[in-house]
């Protein structure tokens, strides 16, 4: 069966598998894997992972009833990493748990969406090096992952999260080859959102409603500390950004 996005599900598992804890050839590689899963392409980057004493200056450290996500670039790229992480959780359960009634191309779809977050997650993880936070303990609780409409809802409100989130932090990013990424990302997470909403609500003008976009066409943003709040429910790990931007 053809695969409803351009990558193959089993070229992103590739591509997860062949990451390396290399900074600048991480980038190089994920730039060329990427493109053959799911267009993601990062040119020439520039930085490499921030590791050592940067993780204490800039941020990802532990803290004792959670993780402080860090200030400047290395804080936007965790919150993003925490957001990765909770999409990846969230879709590994829906693929280990499939909803009841679930169909062969519905099936297939949120295989494929897991292995791109997936993907994103694992690439945040290495390019962040010893400045990621750690792994975030999730809460799905209040999902019914053997009902297609409360996995799909929740799906949707994720997506949605996503898109707005990167949407909204991309003018904090400071690196170019950073926002570029964003960039590439955020393309591939509002297809996730479209499909899912086309799920929901087949042949209709949901997959680009008025709820995401706004009256001139564009997405809606948001900042992260509306991103934090509206993740919390579904994160047992207290997740701190005081020194991420507006928050």
């Amino acid at each position: 069966m053809s695969k409803f996005f351009s990558n193959s599900a089993g070229d992103a598992r590739k591509t997860e598998l062949r990451l390396e804890p290399v900074g600048r050839r991480l980038f190089l590689r994920m730039a060329g894997a990427a493109a053959a899963t799911t267009s993601l392409m990062v040119a020439g980057c520039s930085k490499d992972p921030i590791t050592g004493d940067d993780m204490t200056a800039r941020g990802g450290a532990r803290i004792a009833a959670g993780v402080d996500l860090g200030s400047g670039d290395v804080g936007i790229l965790n919150y993003a990493y925490a957001l990765e992480q909770l999409e990846a959780a969230f879709y590994d359960m829906v693929v280990k748990m499939p909803y009841n009634g679930i169909n062969a191309d519905e099936r297939q779809i949120l295989k494929d969406i897991r292995d791109h977050e997936i993907t994103h997650r694992e690439f945040f993880k290495r390019a962040l090096g010893s400045a990621a936070i750690g792994d975030l303990e999730v809460d799905f609780s209040a999902v019914n992952f053997k009902d297609r409409n409360s996995v799909l809802t929740t799906a949707r409100a994720f997506e949605d999260l996503g898109v707005s989130a990167y949407n909204g932090a991309g003018k904090y990013l400071m690196t170019p080859d950073y926002l570029l990424l964003a960039g590439k990302i955020v393309s591939v997470e509002a297809r996730h959102a479209s499909v899912i909403r086309s799920l929901l609500a087949p042949k209709t003008g949901h997959y680009a409603g008025v709820d995401v976009v706004n009256g001139e066409g564009l997405e809606k943003s948001r900042e992260p500390k509306d991103v934090l709040a509206i993740a919390s429910p579904f994160v047992k790990t207290m997740i701190t950004g005081p020194n991420l931007p507006n928050m």
